[in-house]
């Protein structure tokens, strides 16, 4: 649809439909790539059965559920600003999934929970990614003003948080 928009407005020409279809497979086969290996990763961990292990040694700790399910959402928050959320997320969710269901946690709602999550990562620095590519479309706006804007989302997803884990 975007090249039929792009060849009646008469805006594409063959050097950047060949620049877009390139960027478009580059991007694609690391994509390929990061899923191919968090599958490999998961299946090491559902042989292994190592995240059944954690599992069960985190529910034994002297912690409330509270607090495991806070320091679990703190890595994510810190895995979410220094590396790109899809990693992140079929990296560690093998390993913290069966944790927060032997807490006694509802799966969809752990799984919302670390999507929104993921997003504060994702638009927090150093890496802030989703923030960089909005910095990327508004050429005229500096990056420092882009950040700016993001911090005032930031309470609303802390907030949001906080609610989501007082009641699950």
């Amino acid at each position: 649809f975007a090249v039929v928009i792009g060849l009646v407005q008469k805006n594409l020409s063959w050097d950047d439909f060949y620049h877009s279809v390139f960027d478009t497979l580059k991007i694609s086969c690391m994509v390929i790539v990061i899923i191919t290996g968090a599958m490999v990763f998961g299946r090491f961990l559902a042989i292994t059965r190592i995240p059944f292990d954690i599992a069960s040694w985190v529910v034994s700790l002297p912690f409330s559920k509270l607090t495991i399910m806070a320091i679990i959402f703190g890595i994510y928050i810190i895995g979410g600003a220094v590396m790109d959320a899809l990693a992140l997320l079929l990296i560690t969710i093998p390993i913290f999934f069966p944790v927060a269901v032997e807490l006694g946690y509802d799966p969809i709602w752990f799984g919302v929970t670390i999507t929104i999550v993921t997003t504060l990562g994702a638009v927090t620095p150093p890496v802030g990614a989703t923030t960089y590519v909005v910095g990327g479309m508004a050429k005229d706006v500096p990056l420092e003003r882009v950040f700016k804007g993001v911090t005032y989302f930031l309470p609303a997803y802390i907030l949001c948080v906080i609610l989501m884990m007082l009641f699950p």
